[in-house]
């Protein structure tokens, strides 16, 4: 029940900061920034202390070792890639062409028309 008020009274205060940046629309816009930052700032922390909120940042760091896995294709692996690509939209877009006045053509002669 503790951490389900903690991410209420969390979601509350970044909303609180969305509408701090709006209510102060005659102060300067540091201020305004101020405002929002903070209190964002604050939701943050306030989520960090909840049981979802440390979940979230062991999925965030193992997510970043994952990424770290990842292997990347080299340049010419991925401009040959890039070259597939370009020839296949190439093929596609003159087949479809060709198909489209195919069709034009069999229901123009189809209805009689020029």
């Amino acid at each position: 029940m503790k951490d389900k008020i903690q991410i209420v009274v969390a979601v509350l205060t970044l909303f609180a900061g969305v509408a701090a940046f709006y209510l102060l629309s005659d102060k300067p816009m540091i201020v305004r920034l101020g405002a929002m930052m903070g209190l964002v700032v604050l939701a943050g922390v306030v989520g960090w202390f909840s049981a979802p909120g440390r979940e979230f940042a062991q999925f965030g760091k193992e997510s970043v070792e994952e990424a770290k896995k990842v292997v990347w294709p080299t340049r010419k692996e991925a401009m040959q890639s890039t070259g597939v690509i370009f020839v296949f939209v190439f093929i596609m877009a003159f087949f479809l062409w060709v198909v489209d006045w195919i069709l034009t053509f069999g229901v123009s002669k189809l209805i009689g028309g020029a």
